[in-house]
């Protein structure tokens, strides 16, 4: 449980700007008639509430030097960050009308020289993790506060550079290092448990030395207090495996494979965005 209450109108506050993330998720992506919509819906109340609430960051100063740093090591959900960063004051939110453009800092994968706020380019699945290790006994060796976060998906969960990097994790008790699944149960091919079963996946975690929590992945109130349990546990990095629905908050795409990486076409935009405002108004 939370050591403080936070007031309900927080709260609220967190979850009306989840749904303004994701319009603008569907926006950007019928815009540029190209993306992967479904991971990044399913990933934006996390990512919400680590840029909106825990994460201790300047958008004025994107490389304060004591800044906490958040990798998107599932690069292909980018949308999400974009959008974040943008409604967070780091770049006008126009920016996000050029996504997969030709010469434009939204690339397909997140591009660390291009953009500001973004902490590490990713792209290949598997290795946001392992940069997120370095970071963290960087942080150590230099005695600095600050916590990564790092987004992994299920699918690449698959990915044995995931567990090298588990287990010198756990060597170097990195406990300024909090890493969530964004547990969705869908790829690019599939269903996770029909391409290659990573279950049981909280026994693993904590096989290889780390601190574990299972959460509602859109549960807002469960995500802060996820993080906060993990910042008061000294020793280990931390896994929050967050449960999660592909393509939240849009009917049509909840739970679809096929939406893993398409843009609506223009009554599916349309369709969308008017779920989006009603959930938003609710």
């Amino acid at each position: 449980m939370l050591k403080k209450m936070i007031p309900p109108e927080i709260i609220k506050s967190l979850e009306k700007k989840v749904y303004e993330i994701r319009t603008e998720i569907i926006k950007m992506i019928y815009k540029a008639n190209s993306g992967h919509p479904g991971g990044a819906l399913s990933a934006t109340d996390i990512v919400t509430a680590l840029y909106f609430y825990c994460m201790n960051i300047d958008p004025q100063r994107p490389m304060w030097a004591d800044r906490d740093r958040f990798i998107l090591s599932k690069g292909h959900t980018c949308p999400v960050l974009y959008a974040t960063l943008a409604l967070r004051g780091y770049y006008s939110i126009s920016l996000c009308d050029t996504l997969r453009c030709i010469n434009s800092k939204l690339q397909g994968h997140p591009d660390m020289k291009k953009l500001s706020g973004i902490d590490s380019t990713s792209g290949s699945l598997g290795q946001g993790l392992s940069i997120g290790v370095g970071m963290a006994l960087v942080g150590k060796m230099d005695k600095k506060n600050y916590t990564i976060y790092v987004l992994i998906g299920d699918g690449e969960s698959q990915e044995g550079q995931i567990w090298e990097a588990a287990m010198s994790s756990a060597k170097y008790k990195l406990d300024n290092l909090i890493v969530f699944t964004d547990y969705n149960q869908l790829q690019v091919d599939g269903f996770v448990k029909d391409v290659m079963l990573i279950e049981p996946l909280k026994d693993k975690w904590e096989s290889f030395g780390w601190h574990v929590q299972e959460i509602n992945g859109h549960n807002m109130m469960a995500i802060l207090s996820a993080v906060e349990n993990a910042k008061s546990i000294k020793g280990k990095p931390h896994m929050i495996i967050a449960h999660t629905i592909k393509g939240k908050g849009v009917s049509y795409m909840e739970n679809q494979v096929e939406w893993h990486g398409k843009a609506p076409n223009d009554e599916q935009y349309v369709q969308a965005l008017r779920e989006l405002e009603a959930k938003y108004n609710d």
